[in-house]
């Protein structure tokens, strides 16, 4: 059976005195797997304690490590955050780490070739020669593919922006960077720049012929746009209930990811992603520990 394949960092974010493992592909697939039952992740890890700390992860939650590499040269990727007045985090990223390093195997490609149905893919590890070649090598399949930008501190370039949307079937992104994509490819940026102006988000579809774009904008929930149609969805999550954002937008990629292959319409993919985000920023961190909380987005889901 034809599964869900992630590509991209694995690393452990460190805040608030803690270290979680983490790295948006990688959060999108545990999601993945535990409400699919199935999914694949292509990463690279250090040959150092984190990155046997993660393949200790791994085991324990039952997860495959067999499209996991291993580097001998280059550390375990690290990323430490700070959260501002509203929780959201700010990022600092270590450069030069194993995920940048990811190569195009045989194994790689017959996983993508033979065993997929869909890619999931962003900007970060694209920031180095190696991934990047990886993971655009990958663009050329007879699948469909999910760019979530995930644009992170300087770890961007025009033309990577440009092919991962290019390549991408469904885009997701969040409001800093739909202005920035207008500057970036469009030189242009309406004063004020206002989301409620569809012709923008219109204009990144035709360009790139993209089938489903979504703009995350935070505690104003999100807008996901197919064709001429659109439809806006609210979060409804108490301030009181919020203990952080981390990890909140990979959670809305999954349900965007799911809905779009099972061909749900607009308005369900949207309700049900911002519903289970809003589950995700009651929780610390990205990931449930207890993983109770994917049993009644799994009935959602098989019965849909």
């Amino acid at each position: 059976m034809k599964q869900i394949t992630s590509i991209g960092e694995i690393l452990f974010d460190l805040y608030g005195g803690e270290k979680r493992i983490g790295g948006a592909p990688f959060n999108f697939i545990y999601h993945i797997i535990n409400l699919t039952g199935n999914g694949n992740f292509i990463s690279r890890i250090g040959n150092d304690r984190l990155g046997k700390d993660i393949l200790e992860f791994l085991k324990f939650h039952n997860i495959s490590s067999y499209y996991i590499q291993i580097d001998i040269k280059h550390p375990t990727g690290e990323a430490s955050a700070k959260l501002d007045e509203g929780k959201i985090p700010e990022w600092t990223i270590m450069p030069d780490t194993a995920y940048d390093f990811i190569q195009l195997s045989q194994e790689v490609k017959e996983l993508i070739d033979n065993y997929t149905s869909c890619v999931y893919y962003g900007t970060l590890a694209q920031r180095s020669n190696e991934s990047r070649n990886t993971i655009q090598s990958l663009f050329n399949s007879e699948v469909k593919y999910f760019c979530d930008l995930n644009i992170r501190q300087n770890f961007y370039k025009k033309e990577i922006i440009e092919r991962s949307l290019k390549a991408a079937n469904v885009v997701k992104l969040n409001y800093d960077e739909l202005k920035l994509i207008a500057d970036l490819l469009f030189n242009h940026v309406k004063a004020p720049f206002k989301l409620e102006d569809e012709d923008f988000a219109r204009l990144i579809i035709k360009k790139f012929n993209i089938d489903l774009l979504c703009v995350t904008m935070g505690e104003n929930g999100a807008i996901l746009y197919k064709g001429n149609d659109s439809y806006h969805c609210k979060v409804n999550v108490k301030l009181d209930e919020i203990i952080d954002t981390v990890g909140a937008g990979d959670a809305y990629s999954v349900i965007l990811c799911i809905g779009y292959l099972k061909n749900w319409n607009i308005k369900k993919i949207n309700i049900l992603a911002c519903d289970f985000a809003s589950e995700i920023i009651k929780i610390k961190g990205a990931l449930p520990s207890d993983n109770s909380l994917y049993n009644e987005f799994r009935k959602k889901i098989n019965t849909a």
